[in-house]
């Protein structure tokens, strides 16, 4: 399911998986955002808890295993297309979460799959609402943000 033209707005989730003072980021594979990095994560099915579908979606991108924990940041994408109809309306919730093992391998919709340091992301094409995320849970500094914006 690509999530294009729904007839409501779709639950998505994101984890925010730390390991060794590094995080877990993909680079995107499908629309919205197609190319950018950003923290792995999916829509919730029918019957599955938002931390459910974090784990799992965690594991089919990268092939890692998380816990979810805490609820960190809330965002809404609504992109319509030139005729105004909505292409995309998702609301994501995004988790803190343990990592439990395993070494990113990117599947699914992720063309890569990668830890990341501090540094390191801020040379990435991160996803505005990723650079959001990081700089509010402290792994960006709001100096590089400010920086990367004035490039």
């Amino acid at each position: 399911v690509s999530g294009k033209y729904p007839q409501q707005p779709v639950i998505a989730v994101g984890a925010v998986v730390m390991h060794q003072n590094r995080i877990l980021l993909i680079r995107r594979g499908r629309e919205p955002a197609r190319g950018e990095w950003a923290i792995p994560g999916g829509r919730v099915e029918l019957g599955e808890t938002m931390r459910e579908a974090a784990a799992r979606e965690v594991m089919e991108e990268t092939c890692v295993s998380i816990h979810p924990g805490e609820l960190v940041y809330f965002f809404e994408t609504i992109r319509p297309d030139p005729d105004g109809r909505i292409r995309f309306h998702y609301a994501i919730f995004d988790f803190m979460a343990q990592y439990l093992e395993g070494e990113p391998n990117p599947r699914d919709d992720a063309m890569d799959a990668r830890w990341v340091s501090a540094a390191e992301a801020d040379t990435y094409n991160l996803n505005i609402k990723t650079r959001d995320l990081l700089n509010r849970i402290g792994f960006i500094n709001i100096q590089t943000l400010l920086a990367t914006k004035q490039r």
